[in-house]
């Protein structure tokens, strides 16, 4: 029987590529949205691929949720935590709601969501998770402390439980991926992209949703069983992670 799988932020950009992708091999696919009702319905509209509307920040709504989705499409093997989102600003203007929105999305959803599915994985001895964190969480990035912390986070949140994890089959990744040509990237003023993002690129060029997808085809495979704990990085040697 086909494995369930899981995208937050399943809709649009890096996580519809991720669910096609994993829809592609196999896997009965959920994704998950926050606000964008039309977008959603045109993604399941044109993949067939059933969508549930639940804030990630709201653990309640996390719980509810998961357990529709569970009872609809089956118990979740594999869940990929990408939804994530931005309220950028220097520090010193920065505000306590725009820290609070970051975080509750980037990071506290990491454990709202994983929370529901943690003790089936165990339960059946085998799991994957795979949360896509961020070039600027492992460098840094001005201008978006919130965000950077969030996705730091979302590292130490994946070596942790991905020791605990272990011993019941289950293994938990992250993914850093750098500057991808999605809709918020490719929203940056083309003279900003060519003087100020691809230079600092050795590959020369964006990523694609797809490249990332594929790194999370991968590590939900049973292929990548001995992988667990790990950060792969996929930003085009912008950064070296070591």
């Amino acid at each position: 029987m086909a494995r369930v799988a899981v995208v937050t932020g399943g809709t649009r950009g890096i996580g519809h590529a991720i669910s096609i992708a994993l829809k592609s091999k196999g896997y009965r696919v959920a994704a998950s949205y926050a606000g964008n009702d039309a977008a959603a319905q045109k993604f399941q509209a044109d993949t067939g691929i059933p969508v549930y509307k639940f804030d990630v920040a709201d653990f309640d709504a996390c719980a509810a949720s998961m357990a529709q989705i569970e009872k609809a499409v089956g118990p979740v093997d594999v869940l990929v935590n990408n939804a994530g989102i931005t309220a950028d600003g220097m520090f010193h203007k920065m505000t306590r709601e725009q820290w609070d929105k970051v975080i509750g999305t980037n990071l506290t959803g990491l454990f709202n969501v994983t929370r529901q599915v943690w003790e089936g994985m165990r339960a059946r001895k085998f799991g994957r998770v795979i949360n896509i964190s961020s070039i600027n969480g492992q460098k840094g990035q001005m201008g978006q402390v919130n965000y950077s912390a969030s996705k730091a986070g979302d590292i130490g949140f994946t070596k942790a439980l991905a020791q605990e994890g272990a011993r019941s089959g289950i293994t938990v990744n992250v993914i850093c991926p750098g500057y991808i040509a999605t809709e918020m990237v490719k929203a940056v003023p083309q003279d900003v992209l060519e003087k100020n993002i691809l230079p600092t690129i050795p590959v020369g060029r964006l990523g694609e949703p797809s490249e990332i997808a594929r790194c999370v085809a991968f590590l939900a495979s049973d292929e990548a069983g001995f992988i667990t704990g790990s950060t792969l990085t996929a930003n085009g040697g912008q950064y070296l992670a070591s």
